[in-house]
């Protein structure tokens, strides 16, 4: 008798896959490399995405607790080296890469993560110039969030107390290290500038690996200062180390010792500029008093204080002569003015009436006071005033000749 076939379900077939591909090792710790795409992130916190290459694809997970640990942010389109098992998913009978570690190819995950916090930020105005606020020239008090534990707080000290002992400094210790580091250093920032405790920040630690300085690429941290109203200097490792709390702050330090340079003046400075003013005053005011005394000495010398009555006869010569000039000139404009009025007069004179009527002539005007020009402007019988040059008559019209003849028309 034929040996019976066995007869699986489709939950046992898929089972029994998945208990073959769990019993082989290479596939329980395996690394694959390709490209993302289809990449979700579900609400859950869990990542779906495949990874391809030129010729096959394969389906990929990463539950939230592994995603947590991630530092830079999936793209598609990422190339990438994703590590893991293999195994099914009973209920659709798929096999899968369960995804525990995803780093960038080429590129770690640290840098990645920088570039994407940086660019999200940067949209977002956080690096703007017109943001930055100005550092106070003389500040009263400074408040330093570092850990005080550090060689950085106490170069800080040092430096701040030998540039400008007047400012009084406020520690405010934090880790600046591991996954503790950024809400301490964003609530230490927070407790700044709520109780105003110091009108200047500077933030920041000694050198270190990329991941010793992480805390200051934190997004808390970032949003923290930018959200400061009291002015931030950035000064994390040394001059190459460029974290995102450098492009927020409001100035950065290439190293601590530098922060403290940036936050003071130089007290020994100061002394010599104002050394350097003294001296010019000074100067000044011996270049002043030297200029009155030789003016002094000019004046003294002058005739004026030597024989003040000399001066004096001067003066009154002077006037002696201003007034004789004055005279003559009025004399000649009044004898000017006269020459001009006889002048005028003459010309008047020549154009009265009266002196035409003092040459025998005689104006003629009706009862209205009109002058009559013609004898038709008379009529007979009409009274008229004859005005002559000394006196006038007072006649009546009795006849008028028109022709201004002997030939003329009576009426």
């Amino acid at each position: 008798m034929a040996q019976e076939q066995m007869i699986f379900s489709v939950s046992e077939a898929n089972n029994f896959i998945k208990a073959l591909l769990d019993a082989v090792p290479q596939l329980q710790t395996i690394f694959v490399r390709g490209e993302i795409s289809n990449y979700k992130l579900y609400p859950s916190g869990h990542h779906y995405f495949t990874l391809k290459d030129e010729r096959s694809a394969l389906k990929c997970v990463m539950f939230r607790g592994m995603a947590g640990k991630l530092r830079f942010r999936p793209e598609n389109g990422m190339k990438v080296i994703a590590f893991g098992r293999i195994g099914v998913f009973p209920r659709d009978g798929a096999y899968q890469l369960y995804c525990s570690e995803l780093s960038v190819e080429g590129v770690g995950d640290l840098h990645v993560a920088f570039e994407q916090l940086k660019e999200k930020l940067f949209k977002e105005g956080l690096f703007a110039p017109e943001h930055k606020k100005p550092l106070p020239k003389y500040p009263k008090r400074i408040a330093i969030i570092t850990s005080s534990a550090g060689a950085a707080v106490h170069d800080m000290l040092r430096i701040l107390n030998a540039r400008w002992p007047m400012s009084e400094v406020v520690l405010l210790p934090v880790r600046v290290q591991g996954a503790e580091a950024p809400p301490e250093i964003a609530g230490a920032l927070r407790y700044a500038n709520k109780w105003q405790v110091a009108d200047l920040i500077i933030t920041g630690r000694g050198g270190g690996s990329i991941e010793d300085l992480w805390a200051f690429n934190d997004e808390r941290v970032a949003r923290a200062i930018y959200a400061s109203d009291i002015p931030v200097i950035s000064a994390v490792g040394h001059e190459p180390d460029v974290t995102i709390a450098d492009f927020v702050a409001d100035a950065r330090a290439s190293t601590p010792s530098n922060a403290a340079e940036i936050a003071v003046p130089d007290q020994r400075e100061i002394y010599r500029r104002l050394d350097a003013l003294q001296t010019r005053m000074v100067q000044s005011e011996q270049k002043r008093v030297k200029a009155l005394r030789e003016q002094f000495e000019k004046t003294s010398r002058s005739r004026v204080l030597q024989d003040p009555m000399a001066f004096i006869d001067d003066k009154r010569m002077l006037l002696d002569y201003t007034q004789k000039n004055l005279a003559a000139l009025a004399q000649q404009q009044m004898a000017q003015r006269t020459q001009q009025f006889t002048a005028l007069a003459a010309k008047l004179d020549a154009l009265s009436p009266l002196k035409v009527l003092g040459r025998g002539y005689a104006v003629a005007r009706n009862e209205q006071g009109q002058i009559l020009r013609a004898a038709q402007e008379a009529a007979a019988g009409e009274k008229i005033e004859v005005l002559l040059g000394q006196g006038s008559l007072n006649c009546t019209v009795n006849a008028c000749n028109m022709g201004g003849n002997d030939d003329g028309k009576n009426v």
